[in-house]
């Protein structure tokens, strides 16, 4: 990879308990990598161990330029990109630090996946309703119906649940 100065994060999928190895294969060609790890004590019939585990289950972060960003499907083990709006997701230096500080901090952490439900106020993030406050009113697989609270009418559509965020 070639030195650029306009490098962007970008999460990779990756092969099934293959985080540590892709991020080995990556470091190994020199590309900035983050593969976030998780200090965890686990419990054997006869002892007890500290061991470190990938926090993101199938993930690995990867720094690269906007050219050079295709070259990384070719290294073993990476699938394909996480994408957001149909284009690999940039992932912000501010959010790769934090991850970093809070594992310092931190061990045995736990990842949940945002849940949405019933009555929670939520921030549409994308579509011709995009940073209008709604209310959740059902949740459907990846989909939501919001109520829209607009000129004293309710106004209720489904969306995506990647495009709203907890107000």
């Amino acid at each position: 990879m070639k030195p650029d100065l306009n490098l962007s994060w970008y999460a990779v999928y990756t092969r099934p308990r293959w985080e540590k190895k892709v991020a080995a294969l990556l470091a190994k060609k020199r590309i900035e990598q983050y593969c976030p790890l998780n200090k965890v004590m686990k419990q054997w019939s006869d002892r007890k161990k500290l061991v470190e585990e990938p926090l993101f289950s199938g993930y690995v972060f990867v720094r690269t330029a906007e050219a050079d960003k295709w070259r990384i499907k070719e290294i073993e083990g990476i699938l394909n990109y996480v994408y957001w709006l149909g284009k690999p997701a940039v992932i912000s230096d501010l959010e790769i630090d934090t991850i970093k500080r809070f594992l310092n901090e931190h061990d045995s952490v736990e990842v949940k996946p945002l849940s949405l439900k019933t009555n929670d106020q939520v921030r549409i993030l994308s579509g011709p309703f995009m940073n209008q406050q709604a209310t959740v009113q059902t949740v459907k697989g990846k989909y939501v119906e919001i109520e829209l609270p607009s000129l004293h009418i309710a106004l209720r559509a489904t969306v995506r649940l990647a495009d709203v965020e907890l107000a």
